[in-house]
């Protein structure tokens, strides 16, 4: 009985041990298939604000397209976080618009905000915000977890406005996730803000787009409607916020802050819009959507760009001048209250309007600005544009032209004035022009218009002391200057010219020499380019003779500066080697009273006395001498530079 029970017992300690070593086998091959959950990086859109985000550091994906500029970017470098994330990822130039992943780390808030254009993104300036944030490549750093679902400060998440039901509120997170604390980090050189407590105005919604009516058209323009034609893009829809202002965000000194605008973009602009018939009212509603995506990414204020609207139709109106608002915002509100003129399309005559009326001082022009004018033309104009821009040019008004839906080969017949796009503006390299081939394309070309008109450097219409000026050079070709040094004169007069810009709308050069009589070599109109300029020059043949200073002043007068233009500045470089057998007072006084600026160059024999004479007042910067004709050249930096100097000290326009 005995050993029958001890047979049991071996049987269940066997049974037992087999059960437990085929137990941890199971769980051995259990824990091989269980795997580590895989990081997964949460996807944002374009949109979602950094403030938005309680996470203080988190990597997430970007979407392709938030170059855009209805993602509004504030700062360089360190972004307030009112700032979209992603749009100031691509500014930063850690993505391109193809989008891609991002480190988003919080840090503190800043004093001060400077806006910056940098890839193909305008940032805005800011004079204080309570937490910033900054952008690096997505790559997880060693030692940190990076959550896997954001956690919102918001009722709604991004998730939420696409249609899923995910909660959150400022206390409680998106599921599976913990809200962490904000832990802010400090950035060396930089001054954190205490935060004061007021709420931001909810933006609203987007106003739905309606087909304009059919309506009659002026004689030789289209009748187009936009029955059957794609809705690529709506008016409406390009800056404002859609969703939500979280709670996170209503930590600000008053509504969103006002800019003193891009110190980096200082110009006078003024926007001459086509309120004709033909543009009919959808289309006139995307214009005015372009007007104020223009206004915001601008960066409009007191220190930067000042904005004003002409609008055209068969006569212009200013609908509002540059010193009427002075901030994006306002702006934007004034631009929705513009309502259409109908008429013709007189571009033109808008031109010659603006140029005679809108950049005055009674207007806010500021002088030390560079006046732009941006001219937007639907299909064609119905009048010439080439002479009314001319004169604009001159006035030291920088003309750029936006043609949308140009002329078909069809409709070419119709075009009074072909090619007036090249024909009005001042450069034909295609920096002055921009050609949009549908409506619906306008709104793509906001920031290459932005970037041209605030490159002030290469604004070359506007005036400048090298560019703005008609020259004419009085020659003395007297027997005591001699062959050899008259040409040392003209090597002289050479250089002197090729540091001014010429062409028939920038500086123009004028040449006539004197003995006892008068010759013109060549008058402001013959050559409209510095290399003519320079040949012409080198032509001008040695005359001989006696020296009848005063009655070369007279000559130049009438030959040379009757044919001035009336925007031009008149200068009159008058070179010498002696006294005069004629009186130069009184011809130098009739130059002096009407406008010729006269700049006197004495050598050798000249007379000092007579040069003060013949020279503008003061003497001391417009007489100058030297013994030698070999010592001509040292004047040329001189004299460039006091007549740049007496040019920066007027008004600009």
């Amino acid at each position: 009985m005995g050993i029958v029970v001890l047979t049991m017992k071996a049987s269940v300690i066997e049974v037992f041990l087999v059960l437990l070593v085929t137990g941890i086998h199971s769980n051995k091959e259990m824990t091989k298939k269980i795997k580590r959950p895989k990081f997964t990086v949460p996807q944002i859109n374009c949109d979602v604000k950094a403030g938005k985000i309680i996470n203080p550091e988190f990597i997430v994906k970007c979407p392709a397209g938030c170059q855009d500029p209805r993602y509004h970017v504030y700062g360089t470098d360190v972004y307030a976080s009112y700032s979209s994330v992603c749009g100031a990822a691509v500014h930063s130039g850690v993505l391109d618009n193809s989008g891609g992943k991002i480190l988003v780390q919080k840090v503190a808030g800043q004093s001060s905000y400077k806006g910056s254009y940098s890839n193909g993104v305008r940032s805005l300036s800011l004079p204080r915000w309570r937490e910033s944030f900054v952008v690096s490549e997505g790559k997880p750093q060693k030692g940190v977890t990076y959550p896997s679902t954001l956690t919102y400060s918001s009722s709604k998440s991004p998730a939420a406005k696409a249609g899923e039901t995910t909660k959150a509120d400022h206390s409680s997170s998106v599921p599976g996730t913990t809200a962490q604390p904000v832990t802010l980090m400090q950035v060396p050189g930089t001054t954190m803000v205490g935060a004061t407590h007021t709420t931001l105005p909810k933006p609203s919604p987007s106003a739905g787009s309606t087909s304009s009516s059919l309506r009659p058209q002026p004689v030789g323009q289209r009748s187009r409607e936009l029955a059957g034609e794609p809705d690529l893009w709506k008016p409406g829809s390009v800056l404002l916020d859609a969703g939500f202002v979280p709670k996170e965000e209503l930590s600000t000194q008053s509504l969103e802050p006002v800019s003193q605008g891009d110190p980096n973009c200082k110009i006078d602009l003024s926007f001459l819009i086509d309120g004709s018939s033909s543009i009919g009212k959808r289309r006139f509603r995307i214009q005015k959507q372009f007007l104020a995506d223009v206004a915001q990414v601008l960066d409009v204020g007191p220190a930067g760009p000042l904005m004003g609207v002409v609008q055209y139709g068969d006569n212009p109106a200013t609908q509002f001048n540059l010193k009427t608002h002075t901030n994006s915002q306002d702006l934007k509100t004034a631009i929705e209250k513009i309502t259409q003129r109908g008429g013709l399309s007189n571009a033109g005559r808008a031109i010659s309007f603006v140029t005679k009326n809108f950049f005055s001082k009674s207007n806010g022009n500021r002088g030390g600005a560079p006046n732009v004018a941006v001219v937007m033309v639907d299909g064609w104009p119905t009048d010439k544009v080439e002479e009314a821009s001319r004169f604009a040019r001159e006035s030291g008004i920088n003309i750029f032209f936006i043609t949308i839906e140009g002329a078909t080969e069809n409709e070419k017949q119709y075009v009074l004035e072909p090619n007036f796009a090249n024909k009005a503006v001042c450069r034909t390299n295609g920096f002055y022009s921009l050609n949009v081939q549908n409506w619906f394309g306008l709104h793509k070309t906001v920031q290459h218009l932005v970037k041209r008109v605030c490159d002030v450097d290469r604004l070359a219409c506007s005036k400048t002391c090298l560019n703005s000026a008609d020259i004419g050079f009085v020659i003395d070709g007297s027997s005591s200057v001699g062959t050899s040094n008259f040409r040392t004169v003209l090597q002289f007069v050479a250089n002197l010219s090729k540091e001014f810009e010429i062409s028939d709308t920038d500086t123009r050069i004028g040449a006539m020499q004197y003995t006892y009589e008068q010759r013109l070599e060549f008058g402001f109109e013959e050559h409209s380019s510095k290399a003519d300029v320079l040949n012409a020059i080198k032509k001008v043949g040695y005359w001989s003779g006696g020296t009848s200073t005063g009655a070369a002043i007279n000559y130049a007068l009438e030959q040379l500066f009757k044919k001035s233009k009336p925007n031009k500045r008149k200068l009159m470089i008058l070179i010498t080697d002696g006294r005069s057998y004629d009186d130069v007072r009184i011809p130098s006084t009739v130059a002096h009273h009407k406008g010729v600026i006269t700049y006197a160059i004495g050598v050798a024999w000249a007379a000092q006395d007579e040069l003060e004479v013949i020279a503008t007042h003061p003497a001391r910067d417009h007489a100058f001498f030297v013994d030698e004709f070999d010592y001509l050249y040292k004047l040329v930096p001189q004299v460039i530079q006091n007549i740049c100097t007496e040019f920066n000290s007027q008004p600009r326009n």
